[in-house]
């Protein structure tokens, strides 16, 4: 049984956040561990053509209402950002950080908390700040290496090796050389976990 599963997210997404809210489940059901990917949307949607459906006015009332039925059938803890769309660059640029320094499933709990259950402009500068002390992890640390020349090339670098391998959107999930989008996919990525992948090769 593949006992790993990718996780490609950005903090702006609430699918990716719902996901991130289920991924628990499917870990502890299968055995399996994740491996988070961080990459920045806004630049995955630069580099494939890609568009936020949000921004479309037929596929936007869609997304509400499919966001509404997940959130309640799996009862994830829920608010909608009025700030949304947050420009994330430097929440994923804090991953990066977060991930060289070894505390990012800390950074992620803050930030999607941030994001989608307390409802803050978590591209304000002083409310990012503040979101990291409240969750105890060092805010001014954080903000000063987010401006390094090496974090802003690592998240350009993760974000073009996304997009190589094929990624379009977020959450996106591989299990071994299989892409799952959406978090509506993950009960293929656990039955991929176990070996089942209803698909022929090729």
């Amino acid at each position: 049984m593949p006992g790993l599963v990718e996780f490609y997210f950005d903090y702006g997404s609430p699918f990716s956040y719902i996901a991130y809210h289920r991924l628990p489940e499917v870990l502890r059901r299968t055995g399996a561990r994740v491996q988070p990917r961080i990459m920045l949307l806004g630049g995955v949607f630069q580099l494939t053509g890609n568009a936020s459906p949000a921004g479309n006015p037929l596929k936007a009332p869609n997304g509400q209402r499919d966001l509404q039925r997940f959130v309640a059938k799996y009862e994830v803890p829920f608010r909608y950002n009025p700030h949304f769309p947050v420009n994330t660059l430097k929440l994923m640029r804090g991953a990066v950080v977060a991930e060289a320094e070894g505390f990012l499933p800390r950074y992620s709990d803050a930030i999607f908390a941030g994001m989608w259950r307390n409802e803050r402009k978590l591209d304000d500068e002083a409310v990012f700040a503040a979101t990291l002390r409240e969750a105890g992890l060092d805010a001014a640390q954080v903000l000063a290496r987010i401006a390094e020349d090496g974090i802003k090339t690592k998240l350009k670098a993760y974000t073009e090796a996304a997009v190589k391998r094929g990624v379009f959107g977020v959450p996106t999930f591989f299990v071994g050389d299989e892409m799952f989008f959406g978090q509506d996919r993950l009960d293929f990525v656990e039955d991929a976990l176990r070996g089942r992948l209803y698909r022929r090769a090729g």
